[in-house]
């Protein structure tokens, strides 16, 4: 498994996994217009200024998709997903595990955060396996019924080397 850039195909593939508006705030927050079209789906994503990939099978296949950015001095992970017919087995922490790599470097920090809705407990579930846990967060978070969860540097690095 391997991240990389999202192609219009790919993303045309994302957009499959969301067939009603709840099932997008639950993945989106409450910015991303339902339905969508490719153009308006993109342009929600922020692909040109968040850093945006694909979790790939060794044959190219879609298996997940994430972002991150800088948040609170941490490595922020968001829209995380994964294929609905590969949920439940593992994928998800191929995919968080990649994205933290990759995003603790880029961005310089050793720390990762996400928000999940409170209601996600599967979610929320897979990022406790992972090391998560919930924190309070530094401002008012503007959504109701959403978590913070952090994971601190040396939690970051067992979970890098888990996943090797």
């Amino acid at each position: 498994m391997y991240l990389s850039t999202p192609t219009d195909t790919q993303l045309v593939e994302l957009m499959t996994w969301f067939s009603t508006q709840a099932e997008l705030d639950i993945w989106s927050g409450p910015e991303f217009r339902f339905p969508f079209d490719l153009e308006q789906f993109k342009c929600d994503l922020k692909l040109s200024t968040l850093a945006s990939f694909s979790l790939l099978s060794a044959q190219s296949e879609l298996l997940g998709f994430g972002q991150y950015y800088l948040r609170s001095g941490r490595c922020h992970l968001a829209r995380l997903v994964i294929n609905p017919h590969l949920r439940g087995q593992g994928v998800a922490r191929h995919l968080i595990a990649q994205l933290m790599a990759k995003g603790t470097a880029d961005l310089k920090t050793n720390s990762c955060s996400l928000f999940v809705l409170e209601h996600n407990h599967s979610a929320i579930k897979s990022y406790q396996k992972l090391g998560f846990s919930f924190a309070c967060y530094p401002e008012n978070i503007p959504l109701e019924n959403v978590l913070y969860m952090i994971l601190n540097k040396s939690s970051v690095s067992d979970t890098l080397k888990d996943n090797k």
